[in-house]
């Protein structure tokens, strides 16, 4: 038999590789154990992102009576909860990134939050009042540790039209713009209230 007649009797790359997926592997082929995992895989990341999204709600942060009956009250009666464009920001997108590797990290950092949960730590409003400034200068530092990212996804200077401000509000804006401040340095506050111990004042408030 010539070279050309031998070789053309080899099978192909695709079908050895065909026959190594199908052949079988202890009691199932290799090709239905990858189309299982392949299946069971799509499965786990899809329940996976439908939690994390379920997670990222308005209504699974006020789930418990902890913020329900304290910051969620107070956020209410604030414009980041009703105003005249009818847009809201809710606490997802204040507190969560949005950004996937950025937004896991800060849910695993909240873990810490389901241990005070079951410690109790801040479970009646007089206790949550004692650790008020506590929490919020935790915050207070996440936000400036990064820019106010997350106030950056809806307010962003350079959209700004500041001549449409009101004259107070250009006079504290300029400024803070111009020494690069950023927004969580002027607007503490502006959604929920401020520490009684905090020695910010009122005009300071974002109120």
């Amino acid at each position: 038999m010539s070279e050309a007649g031998h070789a053309s009797s080899r099978p192909g790359l695709i079908a050895r590789i065909w026959t190594v997926l199908w052949r079988p592997s202890g009691r199932f082929a290799l090709a239905t154990l990858v189309i299982f995992g392949g299946v069971w895989g799509i499965l786990f990341w899809g329940g996976f992102n439908w939690g994390m999204e379920e997670a990222n709600t308005l209504q699974f942060c006020t789930s418990c009576h902890e913020m329900r009956d304290t910051v969620y009250q107070e956020y209410k009666q604030t414009i980041h909860y009703q105003n005249q464009f009818g847009v809201r920001a809710t606490c997802p997108d204040c507190h969560v990134p949005r950004d996937w590797w950025f937004k896991i990290r800060r849910k695993i950092q909240a873990s810490n939050e389901l241990w005070h949960k079951i410690l109790g730590t801040i479970n009646t409003p007089e206790k949550f009042e004692q650790h008020r400034l506590e929490l919020a200068e935790d915050v207070w530092a996440s936000m400036k540790a990064t820019d106010s990212r997350e106030c950056r996804n809806c307010h962003n200077a350079s959209a700004m039209d500041i001549h449409q401000m009101s004259p107070a509000a250009q006079q504290a804006m300029m400024p803070g713009l111009q020494a690069g401040l950023t927004c969580i340095d002027c607007h503490k506050g502006i959604a929920h209230h401020l520490p009684k111990s905090s020695d910010i004042s009122s005009d300071r408030a974002g109120k």
